[in-house]
This record gives structure tokens, C-alpha cells and sequence, in this order.
């Protein structure tokens, strides 16, 4: 725990830890203003609140590897500045449009963000691989998966509070105060004047560089199994993510407002595990983080599908959160350590689409699957993707910190 405490001694870390509380806080408003706003207008369309979601997941499978090549041509620091600047300009724009009547166009943000969070997210992997000590990585990543683990279970309620009380223009117009000072707080990072001098590298073509890094993907075993990994784990989760009401309601025999009783032991198991997480980093590798964390999520997830006791559905709920954090402190880390910094961003990139689209395409199979199948057998399927998930990056075990992968031919 203490040698984990090291890394709040780093200025710039501080630094960007402030911005991610900034710019957390205000996603997690304007996500529950956009919605909350969009069915108060709509009447609950299921249509126009389905649209929120294609607005935030299209961008991930469309831009997540063009980003990842522009987040490694151009210098992390300043990438980070103008993102946060730019959704800070593109909420004040959409406040301008809805004030002329175009409501729609409280869409916008929501899209913009997540495009430019495919840029922000490998540009932010990069800066802390090329200025953080490798001991420190592990921590920071722990750290982080905390914060976002706290905001899971406040940003809900946040969110809701900031619109219900003020409105939807006070919930966008503090979304984009707080980007914006998230962008000034950033410009306290010193600028590395090797990055940002412009002679880094010679620019190619932006499809001869997504082709590159995805031959540097395949051609790296680490980086291969944990990618492969990374889409078993969202088979897993896309399978069962639509199904926790049908738990309280069909196996517990319970009012679908008691799924409360499961949000809140899950909630309070993700904040423990970051917690923990952290305090381990020091002492346990990233290998076993992992594989330890699919292990239980595993049979976390069996359990939730079987059970029929509320108890004994809250303990399994509580476990499986309190080991999530470890499947992606970990895969993040040995990714960061088996990764060029040049090729971060496209790295990112190609295992970005992967999770997403593999928990696309499950939760599109979730409700078909369950008119058909007991609750239990789909739980279980999901349990076992980790499992396949845990067979894949098993040959890593044994494998301590190596070189990163070299660079395609």
C-alpha cells in the first residue's frame, strides 16, 4: 500500500488525476442530463432513448483505430488539452442550438465525446507509459479504475440530482465548464519538448498505420492473447448485461424494484476492489491480477444464474465486483508493458472495437437467448467465455515483465 502511495508524489500524476475527477464528474452529468432530458421530451421513445446509446457505443467500433493513429502520431499532453477543450466548445454549441429550439441536438455532445475519448484514452495510456516508472503503472491504473468504480455508483446519482434540480442548460453548461478545466488543469503537465517539437517521427499513410499496428498486434503473443482475452471477457458481459432484472424477477421471485438489492452490494464491491487493487499493486503481478480476477468473476457470474436466494445473489454480486477491477487493472498492464510507446494508441484501438463489438453483438443475442434458455445455462455461458478468457492468457502466467513487442517489418 505504502509503495503504491509513491505515486501521488509525482506532480504531473496529481495533475491528471484532478482532470479525470473533472472530467468524470461532468460525463456522468451530462449522460443522466442527455437521458433524462430525451425521455422527459419524448415521452420515453425507446427509439430516441436507444439513440443515446448508438451515439456513445458507434464511435468506439468506427474511430477507435483511427484514433489510435492519430493518438500516436501526435504529442499525448497537448492531444489531451485540445479533447477536453473541444467537447467544452461543442457543449456550448449545443446549448446555443437548443436555446433556437433544436432539442435534438442534445445528441451532439454525447457523440463528440465519444469520439474524441478515441483519442483521449490511448493518448492518456501513452502519456503515463512515457513519463511514469514502471513500478508506477500498475498503480496508476489501479487508481484510476477506482475513481471510475466510485463514479459508477455516485455519477448515477449526481447526474440525476444536478438535472432534477437545475435543469437541463445548468447540467450542460457545468458538463462544459468542468471540460474546460479539466483542458487548464492539464497544461500543468510540463511539456516534453521531444514529443511536442514536431520531429518525432516520419508521418506515413493513415491506412499503412492501422495496417502497422494491427501487425503489430498479431504479431506479439502477449499482446494477442490479452486482445483475445479482452473479447471473451465481453462475450461474457455483453450476454448477461440485459438480463439483471430478469435475476430478481424470475429467480428470486422478486418485484423488478428490488434491483436495487443487487446495484447496491455490486456498487460497493467495485470501489473495494479499486481500493484493494491499489494496495496490492506493489506485491502481485499483473499476470495473476488477471487470472485471478476471471476465476471468480467466473464463478461469480454461475452462481447470479442459479441462485435462488437473495442473500447468497448479494455475495455474488458483491464478489464478482470486488475482482473486476483485477481483470482490467491487469490486462491494461501487461499491455502497457508489452507495447511500444509509438504504438500505444493503435494498440488501444484494435482492442477497443473487439470488447465492444463482442458486447454488442451478445447483448443483441441476450434477449433471444433468454426466451429460450433457463436463466441459469445463459449465466453459465457467460461464465464460461471468461474461462475461455482465463485458457487463452493461461501460457502468460509464468511469464514475468518482458521487452515490449518490436516493431513490424
Amino acid at each position: 500500500m505504502f509503495a503504491s502511495l509513491k505515486l501521488l508524489h509525482h506532480p504531473w500524476i496529481r495533475v491528471v488525476l484532478i482532470s479525470n475527477l473533472l472530467t468524470q464528474t461532468g460525463i456522468w452529468v451530462r449522460n443522466f442530463a442527455v437521458l433524462l432530458y430525451v425521455v422527459n421530451k419524448t415521452g420515453g421513445d425507446a427509439f430516441a432513448v436507444s439513440m443515446i446509446s448508438v451515439a456513445e457505443y458507434a464511435p468506439m467500433l468506427v474511430f477507435a483505430l483511427i484514433g489510435g493513429v492519430f493518438a500516436d502520431r501526435w504529442p499525448p499532453r497537448r492531444t489531451l488539452i485540445w479533447c477536453d477543450a473541444l467537447a467544452a466548445v461543442s457543449i456550448w454549441i449545443v446549448l446555443a442550438a437548443m436555446k433556437s429550439g433544436a432539442w435534438e441536438a442534445v445528441f451532439f455532445p454525447t457523440l463528440v465525446s465519444a469520439v474524441l475519448s478515441q483519442l483521449s484514452q490511448p493518448s492518456g495510456m501513452r502519456l503515463f507509459q512515457e513519463r511514469a516508472a514502471a513500478d508506477l503503472i500498475q498503480p496508476a491504473m489501479s487508481v484510476l479504475q477506482t475513481m471510475f468504480a466510485v463514479f459508477m455508483v455516485l455519477g448515477p446519482v449526481l447526474g440525476t440530482w444536478v438535472y432534477q434540480t437545475f435543469g437541463i442548460s445548468v447540467s450542460m453548461g457545468l458538463t462544459g465548464t468542468v471540460f474546460l478545466l479539466s483542458a487548464a488543469v492539464l497544461g500543468w503537465i510540463p511539456a516534453d519538448a521531444k514529443a511536442e517539437g514536431g520531429g518525432r517521427r516520419k508521418e506515413t499513410s493513415v491506412f499503412r498505420e492501422m495496417r502497422d499496428g494491427i501487425r503489430y498486434v498479431t504479431s506479439n503473443r502477449v499482446l494477442g492473447r490479452l486482445s483475445l482475452c479482452f473479447a471473451a471477457v465481453g462475450l461474457g458481459i455483453g450476454l448477461i448485461s440485459p438480463l439483471s432484472v430478469f435475476i430478481v424477477t424470475d429467480k428470486l421471485g422478486l418485484p423488478a424494484d428490488h434491483l436495487k438489492w443487487l446495484s447496491i452490494p455490486y456498487g460497493a464491491g467495485e470501489i473495494a476492489g479499486g481500493i484493494a487493487a491499489f494496495a496490492l499493486a506493489g506485491r502481485m503481478a499483473p499476470q495473476t491480477l488477471l487470472m485471478l480476477g476471471l476465476i471468480v468473476n467466473a464463478a461469480g457470474i454461475a452462481v447470479t444464474g442459479w441462485s435462488g436466494m437473495l442473500w447468497l445473489t448479494m455475495l455474488a454480486q458483491f464478489v464478482i465486483a470486488l475482482l473486476q477491477p483485477a481483470i482490467f487493472i491487469g490486462n491494461q498492464t501487461l499491455v502497457m508493458q508489452h507495447t511500444e510507446p509509438e504504438y500505444i494508441g493503435r494498440v488501444s484501438g484494435i482492442r477497443t472495437p473487439l470488447m465492444t463489438g463482442a458486447m454488442l453483438l451478445m447483448m443483441s443475442l441476450s434477449g433471444v437467448l433468454a426466451g429460450r434458455l433457463p436463466l441459469g445455462i445463459i449465466y453459465s455461458l457467460a461464465g464460461l467465455c471468461l474461462l475461455i478468457g482465463l485458457l487463452i492468457v493461461l501460457p502468460l502466467y509464468r511469464q514475468r515483465e518482458s521487452a515490449p513487442a518490436s516493431r513490424p517489418e
